[in-house]
């Protein structure tokens, strides 16, 4: 497995495996509610993942050339993003990309990621010691309570 940076003609494919990681690997969140999915995914086209590479620090995983998984964080420290293929499921995929947005927080100088988990990877987010935090707001697309956690960073270790 490659992790890299992503370029703009990486954008439909990304949105690919976003898309079809919310509608296959997501049902505990959306429990199959047509509506609650159709929202979910309305942001979730090729041209918003155009601009969300230009404007965030987003990466990709590939395996044999092919897409797998896709992480995003902005500037703030806000994970935006971290989908993995149906079929790349359970396969360190989400755990890479974590790892290279969290490297990437360092190295600019973020000292704490935080996000809004689903359902699906609260446990996955908590196992990467990732806390919940006293926070409360509706997300604005899905219209579902946020469930936010926070990570404090420690500093890059510099070997010899």
């Amino acid at each position: 497995m490659n992790i890299r940076r992503a370029r703009i003609d990486d954008a439909d494919k990304a949105c690919a495996v976003v898309r079809s990681s919310i509608t296959e690997l997501c049902h505990l969140d959306h429990g199959g509610d047509e509506t609650y999915l159709a929202r979910w995914l309305s942001n979730k086209t090729i041209e918003n993942v155009r601009r969300w590479i230009l404007a965030s620090h987003f990466f990709v995983a590939e395996e044999g050339g092919r897409i797998v998984g896709v992480a995003a964080m902005h500037d703030s420290g806000k994970v935006t993003l971290n989908y993995v293929s149906p079929h790349a499921r359970f396969r360190g995929v989400s755990k890479a990309l974590m790892r290279s947005i969290e490297d990437d927080a360092r190295a600019a100088g973020i000292t704490e990621c935080w996000l809004e988990a689903s359902q699906t990877a609260l446990r996955f987010y908590k196992a990467l010691g990732y806390t919940p935090s006293e926070e409360s707001y509706v997300l604005p697309v899905t219209r579902a309570p946020a469930i936010v956690l926070r990570k404090r960073l420690r500093a890059l270790e510099i070997s010899d």
